[in-house]
């Protein structure tokens, strides 16, 4: 490609060079760098010229220096420095500096903060598809992609009605400086090549490698109880089905999430999980870890007893009254309205003491009401006015509390989860309640998934997730499976989930999972899981060349009187994928 900027920061022309193909909008008066003070600007001056909102200012002036590109913001007195990498695969851009540049005037003025910085924007000309995950536009001939070298770049592309902005932007919450991103333009069929490169180039996961491995596509049984005494039992099931690949569910050899403690059926701990790991290998199946890795569960040792202050807590409050060790009645400053209400997730943390609540008023005074004090084998104690208490983030399940992102409880909680799946032999991953993060969300999802993802060595062959962002497009190669539908429903469920998520994940040059699959057995509430619903979502998973994932219950497997006949529906279809026998033609 050739990128021309002008000196009044607007881009000129974006080409295409093999095609000549003039990328984007032309005339467009958009500046290429803005800086954003989110509540107000600033600035003395600038406060008495501008309203107390949200402000976007435009650079005014750039200029190249070798390969930085210098960018004023002079109106808010900042210098951007932005370093270029130029290849044959992309241009990489990376703000690594933003200085404070005062100037004679009037008075002396103090240095003013930058929320986000905005290091490339471009208004990209609308082509046939558009990808929102990896943030890419193509169509048959030509594909503009830009997408982080880093997880804190925050990617975006609004959409126009003859264009959309792409754009790539710091963010003073998460990180301001050392910030990247790449500009690919290429024939389309090179662009998971030029992904490539810069995953290579930038140490990121091979996100594209991944999508290209021929186990990308193997469906996988997921085993729920698996101990070291029923593996060969386990086994015989997704070997019938035709299945390539089984994973085991963290919950079936660890109490719980946090501190992944040992069952009473793993005695012998990770010498019983290696064992049951490596008889699923040597049935020629791949090994795939299922796990929690964001949140603690409330019986761990993160929790209980004394909780750790690197737990989430969803909002800061305030003590109006002070507390004995026996109050039921909680007075706070702020109003609670909003706080959770849902059995299980009523918990506030006060210091290392934990209170459940009944209920809340909204009008003041402001009262948490029907407390019960000293959860979770925590002290009750006394708590003088104006000791800030929170409350807990605990998800929805509710079995778990959410950590926050913004400590090193992640990172030291990937650890453990590392050591489990290299000494274990695991050789994939899904990302369970990728979800269950605090917000930024398109920073945090991801980012989670990144701390742990890096100590799973060696690398996955690929990985799962139940939610997504940009940078996760590196990580999870294949799109989040819906779980689960019962028998009634699950072929409505398909075409509306699925079959509909497919074709819009196609765009972003990735597949989805088409399970998870449940397994009902037939009682007075449901016909159970029959084999025409199987062939409905294989068949269409087939279509799609996407797998599938069952959720394998021994025991209903074993009970199921027509368990033989839907493993032979499974077999089936796996086997129509493994030999390419659907083409887009037929």
């Amino acid at each position: 490609m050739r990128l021309v900027l002008g000196k009044d920061c607007r881009v000129h022309s974006m080409v295409h060079k093999p095609t000549g193909q003039e990328c984007v909008v032309p005339g467009t008066r958009l500046p290429v760098f803005t800086a954003t003070q989110y509540r107000r600007p600033y600035n003395n001056e600038l406060q008495l010229a501008y309203p107390a909102k949200s402000t976007v200012f435009a650079a005014d002036s750039v200029r190249r220096e070798g390969d930085l590109l210098v960018v004023s913001f002079g109106l808010l007195d900042y210098e951007a420095r932005i370093r270029l990498r130029i290849t044959n695969a992309y241009i990489g851009f990376r703000l690594e500096e933003l200085d404070y540049k005062t100037t004679a005037g009037y008075r002396d003025k103090p240095k003013t903060c930058v929320d986000e910085v905005c290091f490339l924007q471009l208004p990209i000309r609308e082509r046939k598809n558009f990808g929102d995950w990896l943030n890419v536009l193509w169509d048959e001939k030509v594909a503009f992609n830009l997408l982080a070298t880093d997880p804190y770049a925050k990617i975006d592309a609004g959409q126009f009605p003859d264009s959309r902005l792409f754009s790539a932007s710091a963010v003073d919450e998460v990180k301001l400086e050392g910030v990247g991103a790449a500009l690919v333009t290429t024939a389309t069929a090179n662009l998971l090549d030029r992904i490539a490169s810069v995953e290579q180039d930038f140490n990121l996961p091979r996100g594209a490698e991944s999508r290209r491995r021929k186990e990308y596509k193997w469906s996988y049984c997921e085993t729920q109880n698996v101990r070291p005494q029923n593996i060969d039992q386990h086994i015989a099931y997704p070997r019938q089905a035709g299945f390539r690949a089984m994973v085991t569910y963290c919950r079936a050899f660890a109490k719980g999430s946090g501190h992944f403690e040992w069952r009473p059926e793993y005695p012998k701990g990770m010498d019983d999980l290696h064992v049951v790991v490596q008889k699923i290998k040597q049935a020629g199946l791949l090994a795939g870890l299922h796990l929690h890795y964001n949140k603690a569960d409330k019986t761990d040792p993160y929790v209980m007893g004394k909780p750790d202050p690197r737990l989430n807590l969803s909002r800061l409050l305030t003590l109006v009254t002070p507390l004995d060790a026996k109050t039921t009645t909680v007075t706070v400053d702020e109003n609670p309205r909003g706080a959770p209400l849902e059995d299980g997730r009523r918990f506030l943390k006060i210091s290392n003491e934990l209170i459940t609540y009944e209920n809340y008023t909204t009008t003041p005074p402001y009262q948490f009401l029907g407390c019960q004090r000293s959860q979770l084998d925590t002290r009750s104690a006394t708590h003088d006015t104006g000791c800030k208490l929170g409350i807990l983030d605990v998800d929805t399940w509710p079995l778990f509390v959410r950590f926050d992102q913004r400590t090193t409880i992640q990172e030291e909680v990937a650890q453990p989860l590392g050591t489990i799946y290299r000494n274990a032999e695991f050789q994939f991953a899904y990302f369970d309640e990728a979800e269950a993060v605090h917000p930024p969300y398109w920073f945090t999802v991801s980012w989670a998934q990144w701390l742990v993802h890096r100590r799973l060595q060696p690398e996955p062959l690929f990985a799962e997730g139940a939610c997504k962002s940009h940078f996760s497009w590196h990580m999870l190669a294949r799109g989040n499976a819906f779980d689960i539908f019962q028998p009634e429903v699950i072929k409505a469920a398909t075409r509306e989930h699925p079959t509909a998520e497919a074709e819009r994940v196609a765009l972003d040059f990735t597949n989805i999972n088409f399970g998870w699959i449940g397994y009902w057995l037939p009682d007075q509430d449901t016909v159970g899981m029959q084999s025409d619903m199987l062939e409905y979502v294989t068949s269409r998973a087939a279509a799609w060349d996407c797998p599938i994932a069952l959720q394998a219950d021994l025991e209903k497997l074993e009970l199921h009187p027509r368990t033989p006949d839907n493993l032979e529906v499974i077999r089936r279809w796996e086997d129509v994928r493994a030999r390419n026998w659907l083409t887009d033609e037929n």
